[in-house]
């Protein structure tokens, strides 16, 4: 079943965050983009998992209805904010579990787990599961992760500082959220302690008027713990693997 929900994930993650465009994502509502979009997330289930079975199916066909729900949700009540966008990722996440459990074999059956030739393919099915789920977990901390602390941080906008890098913040946002999830594998979330400080003293001076710092603050703490989430979901997948571990520190623990 773990198998299965690594290759769902990374295909989940395939589609929504690289091979979506903002263009496609705000435009949801029309029923081309609608059909493109499950087509892509269709094809990056089948590759994933090497396989067509049909639950593979009837994922794209769900993914589709809740994109089409988002989409009704945000153009009727004009909220484009944190709310649809973590409903919706949590009911694909959902989804994808549920899928798994109840085709939990789709991995072990698919094309990627088999000779395709006589002495020529090596079998993948020992490391592309891990391979797929670090994959998958550092793109949902990072680039997923940016997406929701910057609809959450909308309503405070006004109180962001001013002189900044342009982007600077977004490349902060993307680094630290990469550090925790590292870190988490790591066997080492201690270390989270240091990189607060570090950009405490780092910030100090653009967080010294008030409505700065709690602006900083919440956009910090809001990075952080989605960080910590996805690393601790992508480690409890990963305990479910069989198999050696990818990398040592991402061994599944007794």
């Amino acid at each position: 079943m773990f198998e299965t929900l690594s290759g769902l994930f990374f295909a989940h993650v395939l589609a929504d965050y690289v091979f979506q465009t903002s263009k496609m994502a705000q435009s949801k509502d029309r029923v081309t983009t609608l059909l493109v979009h499950t087509l892509v997330v269709y094809l990056c289930a089948v590759v994933a998992l090497g396989s067509i079975a049909w639950p593979i199916a009837v994922l794209a066909g769900l993914h589709m209805a809740i994109d089409a729900l988002k989409a009704i949700w945000v153009k009727t009540r004009k909220d484009d904010g944190i709310k649809p966008y973590l409903t919706d990722q949590l009911t694909h996440l959902v989804t994808l579990a549920a899928i798994a459990a109840f085709a939990p074999t789709l991995w072990a059956d698919g094309v990627w787990t088999k000779d395709l030739a006589s002495g020529g393919l090596i079998n993948i099915s020992a490391w592309a599961p891990k391979a797929m789920l670090l994959t998958a977990g550092i793109l949902y901390t990072t680039r997923a992760g940016g997406f929701a602390v910057g609809k959450l941080m909308q309503p405070f906008i006004t109180g962001a500082p001013k002189k900044s890098l342009p982007k600077g913040g977004m490349m902060i946002g993307l680094l630290e959220r990469g550090l925790i999830f590292l870190m988490f594998l790591a066997g080492q979330p201690a270390g989270i302690g240091f990189l607060i400080a570090a950009k405490s003293v780092l910030r100090f001076d653009a967080a010294s008027k008030n409505e700065k710092a709690e602006y900083v603050i919440i956009g910090t703490l809001a990075s952080f713990s989605w960080a910590i989430a996805i690393a601790i979901l992508t480690l409890a997948i990963n305990n479910g693997l069989n198999g050696d571990p990818l990398l040592e520190i991402m061994a599944a623990k007794p």
